[in-house]
């Protein structure tokens, strides 16, 4: 698969503090890259380099279009900006329409896609509404459509979940994935790891600034040797047995539930076979850990701590 964007050793810094660290990743043409770390971790400043609003202290920005290096064209572009980028006292339908034009829109198509975008986020009563009334979420719904009406080619996305509901956010998770479906690469940043791994096809994954994890994201929860393994079993059972496996580390015990982390790829199976034989299952399943499991683990393997509640 070829590659649509490419990012070489990014480094960013605000006075003595270094934000961004020398990351680098690419971006597959079709992909859903989800670029994550802790609020303060570098994602936001580092996704206004590659939107050209901020200047990096070093490194490059490369958009393959159509397969050679180029510079950012932001008519193939889409950008959902953490900071609000519309104007607040224009109303609504207005306010699309003129952010379409300006990305080379027809004004009669822009207007025209920006009502039935509305209707389909079900906001069409608010399209005579000034922008600055909205809630916090409906705003965000407004930015979101602001990113998508030209119907670019690469979308980036920087924290488009906030300020939605636990509905909503699933509803946009939706829209991503048809939008990969149609074409569209979207790389996107976000905190809430376990919300969006179910859609990221690659990740990035950042602490303070540093890259601590990159790659195919099934491929790296593939090689990550472990499993977590959660038991509801008949009481009076005993399963005493499983703490005496040096690969087992019990993370919750109740009188007929147990969660256990296993650290053994190869003997998953061996382990099963034992819990079935000895104790009387009402239920019982096996994963690999979350992904923010996997990143909390893999910052204290470079002996470094999480850094939360910082400029990004």
């Amino acid at each position: 698969m070829s590659t649509i964007l490419q990012v070489e050793n990014l480094t960013k810094s605000f006075g003595n503090k270094r934000v961004v660290d020398d990351i680098s990743f690419s971006v597959p043409r079709g992909d859903i890259l989800g670029f994550l770390g802790p609020n303060g971790a570098g994602k936001t400043t580092s996704l206004r380099i590659i939107m050209g609003i901020l200047k990096a202290d070093r490194g490059r920005v490369s958009f393959f279009f159509n397969e050679q290096p180029s510079a950012l064209d932001k008519r193939r572009v889409g950008y959902l900006p953490e900071e609000k980028g519309l104007y607040e006292e224009a109303r609504v339908l207005p306010n699309l329409t003129y952010i379409g034009v300006l990305k080379g829109m027809p004004p009669s198509e822009a207007r025209s896609r920006a009502a039935e975008w509305l209707e389909r986020v079900d906001l069409q009563e608010y399209a005579s509404q000034k922008f600055d009334k909205l809630s916090r979420g409906m705003k965000q719904k407004v930015q979101f459509i602001a990113s998508v009406l030209h119907e670019p080619e690469v979308l980036v996305l920087d924290e488009p979940f906030a300020g939605l509901d636990p509905i909503n956010q699933e509803f946009f998770l939706g829209i991503i994935t048809e939008l990969q479906q149609k074409g569209i690469t979207i790389l996107f940043s976000a905190h809430q790891m376990n919300m969006v791994e179910e859609i990221c096809d690659s990740i990035v994954l950042i602490n303070k600034g540093k890259q601590v994890l990159s790659g195919n994201l099934k491929e790296i929860k593939e090689s990550y040797k472990e499993y977590n393994v959660s038991l509801y079993f008949e009481p009076g059972n005993d399963p005493s047995f499983l703490w005496e496996d040096p690969r087992v580390v019990v993370n919750k015990k109740e009188e007929d539930y147990l969660h256990l982390s296993f650290q053994g790829e190869n003997d998953i199976n061996q382990l099963i076979n034992s819990i079935t034989a000895r104790l009387t299952l009402k239920e019982f399943q096996v994963a690999t850990p979350p992904l923010h499991d996997i990143f909390i683990n893999a910052v204290k393997e470079r002996g470094e701590e999480v850094e939360e509640n910082q400029p990004a």
